[in-house]
């Protein structure tokens, strides 16, 4: 079992990172707005259970050795930085939207929001390199097994990032009503979104494998 003040230092660093704009933020915060807090709470399950499949992999190994393998970790790196670079360009496109703006979408029933949530968690790399490279820096073999101390670590990162997603999944269709009569703030957020997600891009593309 990790030391309190390990959790807690742990905790700080997965909430700095859940705030942190992302396809899942991304995703849920599309849901709230077209179909409803609800739908953005339901879709926050399936995040969760992708979640849960990274929490184990690593806790296995599985995910290390998936990291070891060059071809691997290039596809996983390079299929990422396609996706946050294809989402920074939706962000600023003619005609594009914000993500807090209003837009329809199809009405999805529960079990395919889940499923959505499911597959863009899953697709996430910055997910699978959370557990690769900053969940083993809190574990210390003097404190009890590794696999159990993982699985802490890790149900903890879950909590913390349910808690954040869960709480802008239900505020989206209010920070989208603040905004809707503030098109120069609309059209700012915008680009930061491109910014920041375009600088993740090109930083997990030429990032050097460890």
């Amino acid at each position: 079992m990790p030391e309190a003040k390990t959790l807690i230092a742990f905790a700080l660093v997965c909430l700095a990172m859940a705030l942190t704009p992302g396809p899942n933020m991304l995703y849920l915060i599309s849901r709230s707005i077209s179909q409803g807090r609800t739908a953005g709470l339901v879709s926050l399950i399936g995040v969760a259970a992708g979640f849960v499949v990274y929490l184990v992999c690593a806790a296995l190994g599985i995910t290390a050795l998936l990291m070891a393998a060059p071809v691997a970790y290039d596809l996983l790196r390079f299929g990422g930085a396609l996706y946050l670079a294809w989402l920074a360009w939706q962000a600023i496109r003619p005609g594009g939207a914000a993500p807090f703006a209003v837009r329809e979408l199809p009405k999805d029933p529960p079990a395919k929001l889940v499923a959505m949530g499911f597959l863009t968690n899953l697709l996430n790399p910055k997910a699978a390199m959370l557990y690769l490279s900053l969940l083993p820096q809190f574990i210390d073999p003097h404190r009890g097994g590794v696999f159990g101390q993982s699985l802490v670590l890790g149900l903890t990162q879950i909590a913390v990032s349910l808690s954040v997603n869960a709480s802008i999944a239900s505020a989206a269709g209010t920070i989208a009503l603040f905004l809707a009569g503030r098109p120069a703030f609309v059209v700012v957020q915008r680009w930061l979104m491109a910014t920041v997600l375009g600088g993740l891009a090109v930083r997990m593309a030429t990032e050097a494998r460890r």
